[in-house]
């Protein structure tokens, strides 16, 4: 008969609990894997299957009952660094969203809205098109593999401990999140740029011809060349969406970098004397 002490028992739900909190908050936030219309069981199945691909090599975890309010917190803690990984790769396509957002306004579709079920909330025909269009080039580029190998690389670079991760960690995240207002603006500057230009021109037009109903002819002018300026420009977004999906990737593993950076614990480890020490050594 098998006998299982409760140390082994906690060390064994331990193995296995934190690493899955970090990878459910990964792909919980993160794009493609948390979308909306992927069954909750198909995302838990996979971050299950991946917490028991990943808990073999991790580093040695501290000698903390995962029940008790030390494991709780360090639970939380790894839930978090999962969110912000996600969220991270989420602001890049927040970027592209954002473009396409400027240039439905600017063309004059702003009322062209409809219901976007990735975030609750009503989005323009060109942002969702853009969003397809990045979905595309996410699955082309390999890159929701690369996120899922950053995942692994984090445990390396930040990881599962009882001390709180570093305050540097969230200023990555908000320091990355301008990068939506700069981004955004660099992918929709050709389109706003061309309907500025025709802008001009309709009010030269309307200026010498004070006749013309500019209310008739502007609306269609202005979709004419907002949907040209699109269909010229598109072919040469690859580029700067493939960086900007990369420099997502990148945001994540620099979130767990920052973060390596421990400071000291809050609640002491309750176990053995000297096993979180020990825990700590080992790594």
């Amino acid at each position: 008969m098998i006998h299982l002490t409760s140390a082994e028992l906690n060390t064994w739900i331990a193995a296995l609990l934190w690493p899955l909190s970090r990878i459910l908050g990964l792909i919980a936030a993160a794009p493609l894997f948390g979308n909306a219309s992927v069954p909750v069981s198909v995302k838990v199945a996979l971050s299950v299957m991946l917490a028991v691909i990943i808990a073999p090599v991790i580093p040695a975890l501290p000698a903390t009952d995962p029940m008790s309010m030390a494991g709780l917190l360090i639970l939380v803690q790894e839930m978090l660094i999962g969110l912000g990984m996600g969220f991270s790769m989420r602001i890049a396509f927040a970027a592209i969203e954002l473009a396409g957002e400027i240039s439905s306004l600017t063309m004059g579709l702003g009322f062209a809205t409809f219901f976007d079920p990735e975030t609750k909330g009503r989005s323009s025909a060109i942002s969702q098109f853009l969003a397809l269009i990045a979905t595309m080039a996410f699955l082309a580029l390999n890159a929701h593999l690369v996120l899922l190998g950053a995942l692994a690389e984090s445990f390396l670079s930040l990881p599962i401990a009882a001390t709180p991760m570093a305050i540097g960690a969230p200023y990555e995240v908000v320091n990355w999140g301008g990068q939506i207002f700069a981004a955004g603006l660099h992918l929709s500057l050709p389109i706003v740029a061309a309907l500025l230009i025709t802008n001009v021109a309709l009010g030269i037009l309307t200026r010498a011809a004070p006749q013309l109903n500019i209310f008739g002819i502007g609306f269609p002018v202005s979709l004419g060349v907002g949907l040209l300026a699109i269909s010229i420009a598109l072919p040469y977004l690859d580029m700067p969406i493939q960086t900007l999906l990369n420099q997502g990737i990148e945001a994540s593993r620099r979130l767990a970098r920052s973060g390596a950076a421990r400071t000291p614990a809050i609640l002491p480890a309750p176990g053995p004397a000297g096993g979180a020490d020990a825990a700590h050594a080992g790594r």
